[in-house]
């Protein structure tokens, strides 16, 4: 009971040297600036001494708006973390762990938190971002989640000098929180709340400087009580949750990884395969040698007896060579196939598991060393609640500075931005208090001239008759100095030199008298305008953005150990919603059920995060349609990727119109090269009928002149030999004649 007594003693007392001058100072400061963000930029003093002079009590609050339109500038867009994969094996699992960080902040409303960060960081100097686990979250799954904190419940070592606070000794989140959201917030530990008790002057106490009764807001640490639901008072009490760093003794183990059950299969098929080989080369050498020994034996050399022994001497020397040369295989082939893998375990693990023969039989090497992990000790007022490890090397809780002091104690945009406020307001008051002198005239007179109250009711009534007594002296009229025509030019000046200062100008918020005339110029002037926003972006916001994101990333791989499934779903342009799921940790098992491996193994994933620089802030989206007009103009671009980028309601319709549009158009394109090219194959074919008739023609005029030809010639042959025949017939009947004459002349 004493230990659990010291624990909440040290949180006490931790909070209480933390709360020192220099922490007062600052939470003044910032409180002050806080105030005139809400408006509130008159003390007590300075409105009871207004209205004792009968000058107005108003303010032109300049500041609001100024740090709301460096708000809209600077998480206009959720921040986007990039994962990088060490390796090719790791680039899948990146990706996942991009998605599962826009699940998370997503389902934590972490922009509007975001924006609340900003706020506070561009007011009280400092923002605060913590990453945390919500273990009830998902059915007692557990969810990591974003969570906004009050600057003011933050308690930063004063001796920290990292803008990040990363080398600070502690950082403690001290609250006022009443007794009943304890206890429903923290149902285990009901017993320990309904007994503590609240340490002496615990309670909230305000730095304001604010008039309580006239300010039109309520701010925290106005509110000083709270109520159970049955209407009776219910306690404060003063919750305390300190982080520190603790050094924690770690190992890093060089172990031999074996291959898998599948791959020792196949090297078993690829050795058998090999000694098969060897087998038979062997059972070929062995009937040499066999049949060396029967000749031996047929030639008397050994008797047979002899040569049975040497037979089996052959059999036994050629299983054991086969196993022999398996078991080398087996081990060659392992070898290649085994690597060298490292492995981080806790002094704790590693001494459990260096019992385990098998487990030494792995290790080749190992050497330990010290890495920070998180205590989280969490009290309330004097009763203790519990202590546990953060298994993250860094505080969950991230600073978003705005002006970095080198001190836990930065400077918000607004605390410079004060004297000018009030310049702003002291101008103003004036100008209309001399005008309000002006128009209402003080009169003097002596003393019985006049009728008072009848002077002091209708003297500034138009068209009234006033009294005079006679014998006295009229009354004198008493008219305000005019006012220096430069004072009008004070407040024109505060306002241009509180825009300097921010970096926030009139254009910027739409007025059209600063604005440049072109359009050109008006990006050149937006361009320029954010420059000093960019650098407070780029110098401290995206820094402690890459901050969370290694964090949370530690966080989710620690809490996301069980096979889950996250389903994202976002709305998209044409007004519908685009659903996406990743499942990581999906156990893949053997044959016979038992889960061997991961896929999507992203505990054990490593990879570097980073986030997308100018990812959050806005974007012109007149002048970014502007430029892809340009560019479609100029042929660089189509008019798809040019509507992608527009606000048109369902594009995406429209784009799948063009496209089938464009299909079509495609397509009657080709139709009308087809037609064409089969009129030119018509107009071909004609001609080469024309021709080919011509030629048949031509063909068929040759064949019948050839025809006529040949029956001429035939005709002509056939005459010539009717000729011949003739002439020979005649001829032998001439002999026959000339014979017949001969014999009678005899």
């Amino acid at each position: 009971m004493a230990k659990t007594h010291k624990k909440a003693t040290d949180n006490r007392q931790l909070f209480l040297s933390a709360n020192g001058a220099n922490r007062a100072k600052w939470e003044q400061n910032a409180q002050k600036a806080f105030d005139f963000y809400l408006d509130d930029q008159l003390t007590e003093t300075e409105i009871n001494d207004l209205r004792e002079a009968g000058m107005p009590d108003f303010t032109i609050n300049r500041i609001t708006p100024v740090v709301e339109m460096m708000v809209y500038f600077c998480t206009d867009n959720n921040p986007k973390w990039q994962a990088i994969g060490l390796d090719g094996s790791d680039t899948d699992i990146a990706h996942v762990h991009s998605t599962i960080a826009e699940y998370c902040w997503g389902k934590a409303k972490g922009q509007s938190l975001y924006a609340q960060v900003i706020r506070d960081s561009l007011v009280k100097g400092a923002g605060y971002l913590q990453v945390d686990v919500d273990p009830n979250a998902d059915r007692g799954m557990g969810d990591v989640t974003f969570n906004r904190l009050n600057p003011f419940d933050v308690y930063v070592d004063p001796k920290s000098t990292d803008f990040l606070f990363r080398d600070a000794a502690f950082i403690q989140i001290k609250k006022n929180i009443s007794r009943t959201q304890l206890m429903n917030e923290l149902p285990e530990y009901a017993g320990k709340l309904k007994k503590a008790t609240a340490f002496e002057h615990s309670g909230a106490t305000s730095l304001s400087d604010r008039d309580l009764a006239e300010s039109v807001n309520i701010q925290d640490n106005d509110i000083s009580s709270t109520h159970k639901v049955d209407g009776s008072e219910d306690d404060i009490l003063d919750y305390y949750e300190t982080y520190s760093k603790k050094m924690v003794e770690f190992v890093n183990v060089k172990l031999l990884q074996r291959p898998k059950s599948g791959e020792l299969k196949e090297m078993q098929k690829e050795v058998d395969a090999q000694l098969a080989i060897m087998a038979e080369e062997m059972e070929v050498s062995m009937k040499e040698q066999i049949m060396q020994i029967d000749l031996a034996v047929e030639n008397g050399e050994i008797i047979p007896e002899r040569a049975e022994l040497e037979k089996k001497k052959l059999d036994d020397k050629m299983a054991k060579e086969l196993e022999l040369s398996r078991q080398k295989m087996l081990g060659e082939a392992e070898k290649a196939k085994s690597k060298i893998v490292a492995k981080i375990l806790s002094r704790p693990e590693f001494d459990t598991y260096m019992e385990s023969a098998a487990f030494k039989s792995l290790v080749q090497d190992f050497s330990p060393y010290y890495e920070p992990r998180i205590e989280v000790c969490v009290s309330v007022g004097d009763k203790y609640l519990y202590t546990y490890m953060l298994n993250i090397p860094e505080y969950p809780i991230v600073p978003f500075n705005y002006m970095y002091t080198g001190t836990p104690f930065p400077v918000g945009a607004v605390s410079p931005l004060i004297g000018k406020q009030k310049e702003i307001n002291k101008a103003h008051q004036l100008m209309l208090h001399n005008a309000n002198l002006a128009s209402n005239l003080r009169w003097m007179y002596e003393e019985g001239s006049i009728p008072e109250e009848e002077w002091e009711n209708y003297s500034s009534s138009p068209g009234a008759l006033l009294k005079v007594r006679q014998g006295f002296t009229p009354p004198t009229p008493i008219s305000p100095a005019p006012l220096n025509s430069a004072f009008y030019q004070v407040t024109q000046q505060g306002k241009t030199d509180i825009e300097y200062m921010s970096g926030v100008y009139s254009s910027m918020q739409g007025d059209t008298s600063s604005q440049p005339e072109t359009y050109r110029g008006l990006l050149a002037s937006d361009e320029h305008g954010t420059r000093r926003l960019k650098s407070f972006i780029r110098n401290s916001i995206e820094p402690a953005l890459e901050q969370v994101g290694t964090i949370f990333k530690a966080m989710a791989q620690d809490t996301y150990r069980a096979n889950k499934v996250f389903r994202i779903v976002q709305p998209n342009a044409s007004g519908g919603y685009e659903e996406q799921n990743v499942e990581i940790n999906v156990p893949l098992v053997n044959e016979f059920g038992k889960a061997i491996e991961k896929w999507n193994d992203y505990n054990s994933a490593e990879f570097d995060v980073k986030v997308v620089s100018g990812s959050t802030l806005p974007v012109n989206r007149w002048a970014l349609v502007e430029e892809y007009f340009r560019w479609y103009q100029a042929g660089l671009i189509d008019d798809v990727a040019m509507l992608n980028e527009t606000d048109i309601r369902g594009k995406e319709k429209v784009i799948e119109r063009k496209s089938q549009l464009s299909q079509l158009q495609s397509a009657v394109s080709n139709y009308e090269e087809q037609v064409k090219d089969l009129n030119d194959t018509v107009e071909s074919l004609q001609r080469q009928l024309v021709t080919s008739g011509i030629r048949q023609r031509v063909q068929a005029g040759s064949l019948q002149a050839e025809k006529e030809l040949l029956n001429t010639k035939a005709e002509q042959k056939l005459m010539r030999g009717r000729i011949k025949d003739e002439g020979n017939l005649k001829r032998k009947e001439l002999m026959s004649k000339v014979d017949s004459a001969l014999k009678g002349g005899e």
